[in-house]
């Protein structure tokens, strides 16, 4: 082709080529030419086939056989050999030359490269296939819409969760697979979204392909072309089923445990429990039954969707293996299954009942206490045979584990509360008030009977100035002794005081406490307040009859000490009358014996006085004054008395020596008291050896001193002795082995010593006899120190009643 249009045809972008009507190449321009590398005599007739990609050649021929066939322009792509083997993408297009009759008298077509376009769009499947891949693989479920709410496309876990197809998804509305409470929701937030181009956020249920709905949380973003407008929506939804059961489950138990710390009745927080089981586990009922306080049989729960007739069934029947499967469950402590109750055959009384009501499968489950106690069981119920899923069981799980809290809550409640009444009726009847004292914080709790005690308003702000006006003012001291001690380390505190009244009347209160310190460190008091009025004016009546009974038995001891009494009174009269003679013969002589009378008359003075001195121990052993405390000196005592019975024991024939301690520490107590003990022992013995003559009747009276500051006084006979077994007895009122005895004397003797803080005691000797003894503590050396009450800043003091711990 040498003419001027061959120019043209080879500044061409692209690569020119024209064929006979057969197909047969006959002209290739310049660029074709210098592309392949080929000459032209080469690449004519069918000689171009060999720059075709070997992969693309048939389908090349093909396509081209059918536009020849057709004589129909036409196009499609291939990849062409370049000069230096590199093959690259080209777009062949075809058009047949036509002449006048239209009958194609020449092929012409140009073949343009596209291998640019070729890559960046393989690039662009790559890609898009790798962002489906990536987008199916998501564990979402991931939607476009078109601005106007259309799917685009949904991804794999869409169309299986949905159970439909690409082709069924694509221009469905927005809100179809939602559930119809909250499909106006999601319209209404879209209808907004897809208004104002903001982001899309709510939670709704999404219908699953077997119908069963599950909640979802759904995210949608609008994405934007280069001039802003809205060109698709992309959507992320995401399961929060687990989530929401979840949330469910920690509200439903807080409102149980709410209810539980309210105190509401144990039907109510069962009830509660029920419904929010029924309503977290979908077509089931369920029921909670509870063992009786003796644990052997049933006892009513709560059943609020289960016929009453049914439950009423259960109630009273024992807990065994036998009974049902709740009934079997607490008995077991293990769960108990039964998918198809009418294939069922452990329970033959109990199943009939139970399909009587269209109760088809039970799932029950043992409640137990933090001890393993079993307090009930926890049952599921369906109207169907069915199993539990592993879903179900994890919930079935995490339910008996809330009707554990629930139940082991409200019994323990009710414990609570029943120990509490008891408490109160405690306090009250043994006028006892029990408080709390955090020192530190400078804070009492009273309790309701702290308060009556104390005859304060609880409502009322109460500080310590208010405490100290009801102490008496002569135990302000006391207070002021026990406050010190309680802010220094922690001790127990054990104090007697009196306590004034707004009337003026006087209590007799008796405190203790305990302290110790709290996990931090800060000291603290737990005490209780007792009113002991009535137990110390009784004990004053006590000591007032104890008084008078050994003043009876002293006067009764005059009765057998009347002729020792008379030889004592006697021996210094009858030494008078004779001084008296004496003196009045010296005084007649003549010339009168001035200094003989003189000394018979001082001779009469004496033994006056000692006629004086046995009236005064006698006026002050059986006179009828007051019990006084002073210190006593027991050598010193037991001596008066062995002075008062000398004659009454020589007379017996007794052989009385005194073994008394040197330097004896004095004693604290009643002189008159503690002599009448001496004077009652002697006697006793005398009288356990009245019957002896086959020995000596040897007595010995004893002091010591103990290494535990103590002082003892002991009385040993030779008697006929004592039996072990009537040890204990002869301290008893009225219990006496003498034939003419009260049984008085060792009851009373025994009250004094116990008054005086000692002990009386008797032993068999090991030899013939016995041994009474009797053991006081030393007297103190020093007087207590005077103290003064200091003021306090205030405490504030809580009613335990309104502020329970």
């Amino acid at each position: 082709m040498n003419n001027p249009l061959s120019h043209v045809v080879d500044a061409l972008p692209g690569l020119v080529w024209t064929a006979h009507p057969n197909g047969q190449a006959d002209f290739l321009n310049k660029r074709w030419l210098q592309y392949t590398g080929l000459v032209r005599e080469e690449a004519l007739g069918t000689g171009w086939h060999s720059c075709v990609h070997p992969e693309d050649l048939a389908e090349f021929l093909a396509s081209w056989e059918r536009m020849i066939v057709s004589g129909e322009a036409g196009e499609f792509e291939a990849r062409m050999r370049r000069f230096d083997g590199v093959y690259r993408w080209f777009n062949i297009r075809a058009n047949p030359l036509l002449d006048p009759d239209d009958k194609i008298i020449q092929w012409c077509g140009i073949n343009s490269d596209i291998d640019n376009r070729k890559r960046t769009e393989t690039i662009g499947r790559e890609l898009q296939d790798r962002y489906r891949s990536i987008v199916d693989g998501l564990p979402s479920i991931v939607t476009l819409l078109s601005p106007d709410g259309h799917v685009e496309h949904a991804n794999r876990h869409m169309l299986e969760y949905l159970g439909t197809t690409s082709e069924e998804m694509r221009g469905r509305a927005v809100g179809q697979a939602f559930h119809p409470e909250d499909r106006p929701e999601v319209l209404r937030r879209w209808e907004r979204s897809a208004a104002s181009g903001q982001p899309y956020d709510f939670e709704a249920r999404l219908r699953r392909a077997d119908g069963a709905y599950r909640w979802f949380h759904t995210q949608g973003c609008p994405l934007r072309a280069s001039n802003g407008e809205i060109s698709v929506w992309y959507f992320l939804q995401t399961d929060i089923e687990d989530r929401k059961r979840a949330e469910a489950l920690l509200f439903g138990e807080k409102q149980l445990l709410e209810m539980v710390a309210r105190g509401d009745s144990s039907p109510a927080v069962l009830d509660a429990l029920c419904r929010l089981v029924e309503s977290t586990a979908d077509g089931c009922y369920c029921s909670v039954i509870l063992a009786d306080q003796s644990g052997q049989r049933v006892e009513q729960g709560a059943a609020p969707s289960i016929p009453a007739e049914f439950i009423d069934a259960l109630i009273g029947r024992p807990i065994n293996a036998e009974s049902g499967p709740c009934g079997m469950a607490t008995f077991l402590k293990e769960q108990v299954t039964s998918e198809d109750i009418s294939t069922e055959t452990r329970w033959p009384t109990w199943c009939p009942v139970a399909m009587e009501h269209g109760l088809m499968a039970c799932w029950s489950t043992p409640i137990s206490s933090s001890t393993g106690r079993a307090l009930g069981a926890f049952a599921i119920y369906h109207r169907e045979p069915s199993t539990p899923t592993s879903v179900l069981r994890e919930l079935i799980e995490q339910f008996a584990h809330i009707a554990s809290i629930a139940v082991e809550g409200l019994q323990s409640g009710a414990a609570l509360k029943r120990s509490e009444a008891w408490l109160r009726e405690a306090q009250h009847l043994s006028s006892t008030g029990s408080w709390y004292w955090r020192v530190a914080a400078d804070t009492l709790e009273f309790s309701e009977q702290t308060c009556v005690i104390y005859e304060l308003d609880p409502f009322q702000t109460i500080t310590l100035d208010v405490i100290a006006s009801r102490i008496h003012p002569e135990d302000l001291p006391i207070l002021q002794e026990m406050i010190d001690i309680a802010r220094g380390p922690a001790d127990d505190l054990d104090y007697l005081y009196r306590a004034q009244m707004p009337d003026l009347s006087v209590k007799h209160l008796h405190l203790v406490a305990h302290g110790s310190r709290d996990k931090n460190g800060q000291l603290e008091y737990i005490g209780a307040i007792q009113d002991v009025t009535q137990r110390h004016l009784a004990e004053e009546a006590l000591g007032r009859a104890r008084s008078e009974l050994a003043h009876v038995a002293r006067v009764t001891t005059l009765g057998v000490l009347t002729a020792s009494i008379a030889h004592e009174v006697n021996q210094p009269l009858l030494g008078i009358v004779t001084n008296a003679s004496t003196c009045l013969r010296m005084l007649a002589a003549d010339p009168p014996n001035i200094e003989g009378a003189r000394r018979t008359a001082e001779r009469s003075i004496r033994d006056g006085h000692s006629a004086a001195d046995v009236i005064t121990r006698l006026r002050s052993l059986f006179g009828t004054k007051g019990t006084t405390t002073e210190p006593v000196d027991l050598n010193e005592a037991a001596r008066e008395v062995i002075a008062l019975t000398s004659s009454e024991l020589q007379r017996a024939r007794v052989n009385l020596q005194a073994d008394l301690a040197g330097k004896l520490p004095l004693v604290s107590g009643d002189r008159v008291q503690l002599q009448q003990v001496i004077l009652n022992l002697l006697l006793n013995a005398c009288d356990a050896m009245s019957e002896i003559h086959d020995r000596p009747r040897k007595l010995i009276i004893r002091t010591r001193h103990q290494a535990d500051d103590r002082v003892d006084l002991s009385v040993q006979d030779v008697g006929a002795g004592l039996e072990w077994q009537d040890l204990e007895k002869l301290f008893e009122a009225f219990y006496t082995t003498k034939e003419t005895g009260m049984g008085m004397g060792l009851s009373v003797s025994r009250s004094i010593i116990e008054s005086h803080s000692g002990i009386l005691s008797a032993t068999p000797n090991q030899g013939p006899g016995a041994t009474f003894s009797f053991s006081l503590p030393i007297s103190e050396s020093a007087e207590s120190v005077g103290r003064t009450i200091v003021r306090i800043p205030p405490l504030k003091l809580v009613d335990v009643s309104r502020h329970p711990q």
